[in-house]
């Protein structure tokens, strides 16, 4: 079995993935596991999720271009879905034991993929010097995956609902301590219909853990 990225071989390749699209003129910001790491979620990530803050017709297949086009070890592979026309980003780590090849995948996307919305460039927050993605919008993301990986009609999908749902647990905890509203001036950029979703979305996950309801509603939520 192929060993995983470390967490620090995961911030290595985070940096320099954010630091040549600094280079080229676009920011970004870390979203997902490795996001959700970087705040203190214990789960140790197996991939790297960045969102480009570029225009929503801004191409991923360019975008990921710019990465292989440096002199390192990220490389594109065609995806092995039928009929697709893009291909899947990966990034070369060191042999493990007995010389087995490593890698670890990158996902490269752009506001508006995923119901991801557009982060103000002064919205962005850091951690370890690494961009990322404002908590709350965070948690309401790992949320949106929850339900998405619960409904899959793919089982390795639903699977994953259940490390979602303590991904969410613990960042709705950090977003508690923070004491982070909904309604505050520094997340009026976030649109009304995401906003709107990702309430629905808590009324099902508090159906399923009653007990996480006066947390969410510390952060301005209606949980019934």
């Amino acid at each position: 079995m192929r060993s995983p990225p470390t967490y620090g071989e995961i911030c290595d390749i985070a940096n320099r993935a954010v630091t040549i699209f600094t280079e080229c003129g676009y920011q970004c910001c870390l979203f997902g596991s490795t996001a959700c790491a970087l705040y203190g979620v214990t789960r140790c990530p197996n991939d790297v999720d960045l969102v480009v803050l570029a225009t929503p017709n801004t191409s991923t297949e360019y975008l990921k271009q710019l990465l292989v086009n440096e002199p390192n070890d990220f490389y594109l592979v065609p995806s092995k879905k039928r009929d697709a026309n893009y291909k899947v980003l990966w990034y070369r780590l060191p042999p493990g034991a007995r010389g087995k090849k490593r890698k670890c995948k990158v996902d490269v996307l752009v506001p508006g993929m995923l119901n991801i919305p557009a982060v103000p460039s002064a919205q962005v927050a850091y951690a370890r010097h690494l961009p990322v993605m404002p908590l709350l919008p965070l948690l309401l993301l790992k949320l949106q995956g929850w339900t998405d990986h619960r409904d899959s009609d793919r089982r390795d999908f639903r699977r994953k609902q259940h490390v979602d749902v303590e991904d969410v647990k613990e960042l709705l905890s950090f977003a508690c301590d923070l004491r982070v509203r909904i309604g505050s001036r520094e997340l009026g950029w976030l649109p009304a219909d995401f906003v709107e979703a990702a309430q629905n979305r808590i009324h099902e996950f508090v159906g399923e853990f009653p007990e996480s309801v006066l947390r969410w509603r510390s952060l301005g939520f209606e949980a019934f």
